[in-house]
């Protein structure tokens, strides 16, 4: 399986994702520039990594979802094929369009930099088949705007349709206000478009990958990806 790491200006987290899906998970990953109008054809998964892409001028992903590689990146999905938006990542997924809702400014209006625990809300997907339902795992978080927002029917329906896959917890896996970090509506911290092939989440799996580190729980996620292709 070959992945693909969209780089954007004022993008800080690729080299972590490329690190992340080339030495801790093995697989061949190549960098696709935000100017490039196409995608090699051996690409199977993108992955949009964190930053501050285009410096977050406007608000966070409105000038990168018209980047020119972003009209690829929607066409590749509309093929199937597997896409991943990590922390501004996801705000460019979310601003344009690839998933429902919108990431608003935190609750506390600060920053947030820690370690966050997330319940696997639903392992069923293909970004998540390596971990057991309702697995608590522990992953960094750092955004200013990460507060998940939807309306009542949408979020009706990432119920009904099961499209939460994480939310933030405690260490026990309760589901609570205090383990919210940034007032997210129902604690979410990460959900699946319809067709199961685009997830966005705020937390970073790729920055805990490494037993170096001392905390591997995030590298179950590019797992689960590649062994959709090991099955095949």
């Amino acid at each position: 399986m070959k992945f693909g790491v969209v780089l954007f200006p004022g993008s800080n987290c690729d080299q972590d994702a490329y690190y992340a899906i080339s030495k801790n998970l093995g697989c061949e990953t190549t960098m696709l520039w935000h100017k490039d109008t196409s995608i090699p054809s051996d690409i199977e998964a993108i992955i949009l990594p964190g930053g501050f892409s285009y410096g977050d001028y406007l608000r966070c992903g409105a000038i990168a979802r018209f980047s020119p590689i972003m009209q690829e990146v929607a066409a590749f999905a509309k093929k199937g094929k597997y896409v991943m938006g990590i922390c501004n990542g996801f705000q460019i997924l979310t601003d344009s369009g690839m998933l429902p809702g919108a990431l608003l400014p935190n609750m506390s209006m600060k920053f947030v930099c820690k370690d966050v625990y997330l319940k696997v809300e639903n392992n069923s997907t293909r970004f998540t088949s390596q971990f057991a339902q309702n697995d608590i795992i522990r992953v960094p978080i750092a955004h200013g705007e990460g507060n998940y927002f939807v309306d009542t029917d949408t979020l009706h329906s990432l119920e009904d349709s099961n499209q939460i896959v994480f939310r933030y917890c405690d260490m026990f896996g309760e589901i609570t206000s205090d383990a919210n970090p940034n007032g997210s509506i129902n604690n979410i911290a990460g959900i699946i478009n319809k067709e199961r092939n685009i997830l966005g989440m705020m937390p970073h799996p790729e920055r805990c990958c490494d037993s170096v580190l001392g905390n591997d729980d995030g590298l179950a996620v590019f797992e689960s990806l590649a062994n959709v292709f090991h099955q095949l």
